[in-house]
């Protein structure tokens, strides 16, 4: 999650009532699952999908050669911010709801710093050939 977070060291509060009580994600929020790749280990990631929506697994593939998902019901699409040095949905897939912890919402140490969604959605379009996030409005014919 560089550079929002370092690797080690970096000590954040997570939110876990109001998630498992209303299970209410947004893209943008940084969430700490389970690790699909290792169970005996969490992740501290992104939403960059959430369920319905197309994902282009490798938004710097050119055209022809991207891969598209969409996130299946009950599933996310987590990414590091780190995008070129992360393990994340672009390896393990999407993600089981079951999986999410709770939302990081304040890193702590070793500077206090509330955590931002990072995204804002209001008065916003996704175009087609929009990349940034990854994800495109549907799927070129």
């Amino acid at each position: 999650m560089l550079p929002t977070f370092n690797m080690w060291g970096d000590i954040v509060l997570m939110e876990t009532i109001s998630w498992r009580w209303r299970r209410k994600i947004d893209l943008g929020d940084v969430v700490v699952a389970i690790s699909p790749a290792d169970p005996s280990k969490t992740v501290l990631k992104r939403v960059l999908g959430l369920p319905g929506d197309t994902i282009i697994q490798d938004p710097t593939k050119p055209q022809p050669e991207r891969q598209y998902i969409t996130v299946p019901p009950g599933h996310v699409w987590l990414q590091g911010d780190n995008f070129t040095n992360s393990t994340d949905s672009r390896q393990y897939g999407p993600v089981s709801m079951g999986l999410i912890r709770g939302k990081a919402f304040c890193k702590v140490w070793p500077r206090v710093q509330w955590i931002r969604n990072g995204f804002d959605t209001q008065g916003t379009e996704v175009k087609d050939g929009d990349v940034a996030l990854g994800v495109e409005s549907q799927v070129p014919g």
